[in-house]
């Protein structure tokens, strides 16, 4: 496949820290995070979470379409339509079968599969919705943009649980260099502030559990972290051969540079405890950008908050680098969206690389004495930024990690 410089032209953001771009990136400068009780998790031994608030569906998209749709797709369809405002393009204007969708999604409908499994349940099957199989699959997520925004080109949803995202944007990048298609809409969405998700994460021991600070709760790299904390959201990039971009005098946000993946082959659920897993897909991403590990001045961490993912991704960014540049983890603010934390880290990543300032990470009071990182806390860190990456880490030992640079 021909090699292409390829461009970030548009981004959108449906986060914890704010619905838009400005109000997301405004949120992460803030150090804060957004965590708090969430009255849809009551009675769970882990009550809270990162929820977008005051997303108000009907107001966005009109009430018959946010009706149709699962909360994951109307937080997906939401940033998408930013993304490619943002980039200066008219969907009524474009050629729709040169634009593709590629989209990363773990889990599908939480919201609309839970409320229809309670009614097969209970017994009342004739109650459930002719709508139940489209508002929950994951593949509708790609289809229902793909419609709303006539992208008629490939369409696809990608699924490797927590690194679906990075998958997505990856495979988007590919479709571009092979000619498939000239623009691309990818990233990822997800919603999992449901009860059954918040059940089945806590019985696994990956959830925080301190519920008398749920502020403080999701804290990567700390000495006393313990487990991450269940968000939402949606990233949205749009992708163009940077040619293209420039034939039309678009604004290019980053590149997309590079893109590696590998799997662990070590466990289900459990990391590789040396990373080296991430170790080449690391490596394969500097080796797809042309960049060494000298050229990376920053990385946005997958940073869970779980103790053995940040020992695990620590010592394998030491393996890379030696001494890593600095570092940031999203989740500490946002909250671990799962298919949707990749692509908004990228979104963050780019937005990083545009403004040269690194977002803090929240609540790293203590740096884990088994853990040699920088880590950007407290406060944004300005620095000169050259080229900066995006780990995404899954479950089943799936790695995705995206290298860009400034323009």
């Amino acid at each position: 496949m021909k090699a292409v410089d390829v461009a970030v032209t548009g981004l959108g953001l449906v986060t914890p820290a704010g619905i838009g771009v400005q109000s997301t990136w405004d949120g992460m400068l803030s150090g804060r995070s957004r965590a708090a009780t969430d009255e849809q998790l009551a009675g769970l031994p882990v009550n809270f979470s990162c929820r977008v608030a005051d997303f108000d569906p009907a107001a966005r998209l009109g009430r018959r379409l946010s009706w149709r749709i699962d909360r994951f797709i109307q937080m997906g369809l939401v940033a998408a339509r930013e993304a490619v405002t943002d980039a200066g393009w008219d969907p009524a204007a474009w050629d729709g079968a040169r634009v593709s969708v590629v989209l990363g999604n773990g889990s599908g409908g939480n919201d609309q599969a839970q409320k229809e499994y309670g009614l097969l349940n209970s017994g009342r099957h004739k109650a459930i919705s002719p709508l139940c199989i489209t508002r929950s699959v994951p593949n509708m997520l790609a289809g229902e943009i793909s419609a709303d925004l006539q992208a008629l080109g490939p369409s696809l949803v990608t699924s490797t649980a927590c690194a679906s995202g990075g998958t997505a944007i990856g495979v988007g990048r590919d479709l571009l260099g092979s000619g498939a298609c000239d623009i691309v809409i990818t990233g990822g969405s997800e919603s999992v502030c449901k009860p059954l998700p918040a059940a089945g994460f806590g019985q696994m021991g990956a959830l925080s559990t301190r519920v008398h600070d749920p502020a403080g709760a999701c804290r990567p790299f700390d000495a006393d972290r313990d487990g991450f904390v269940l968000g939402e959201g949606a990233g949205i990039l749009v992708l163009e051969r940077l040619a293209d971009a420039q034939a039309r005098n678009a604004p290019v946000r980053a590149l997309l540079a590079g893109y590696g993946a590998s799997s662990d082959g070590y466990h289900f659920t459990s990391p590789d405890p040396e990373g080296q897993g991430v170790v080449r897909a690391i490596r394969a991403a500097l080796a797809d950008a042309a960049l060494s590990a000298s050229d990376i001045d920053h990385i946005n961490a997958h940073g869970t908050s779980t103790q053995q993912n940040d020992l695990s991704e620590a010592r394998a960014l030491c393996s890379v680098f030696g001494a890593p540049p600095p570092v940031t983890a999203n989740k500490s603010i946002l909250g671990h969206s799962i298919g949707g934390a990749g692509a908004i880290e990228a979104a963050i990543t780019v937005l990083t690389l545009q403004h040269q300032i690194i977002p803090p990470t929240a609540n790293l009071d203590l740096l884990d004495p088994d853990i040699d990182l920088d880590v950007v806390t407290k406060a944004p860190r300005s620095q000169c930024l050259r080229a900066a990456l995006s780990n995404s880490i899954g479950f089943g030992g799936q790695n995705a990690v995206l290298a860009f640079r400034a323009p």
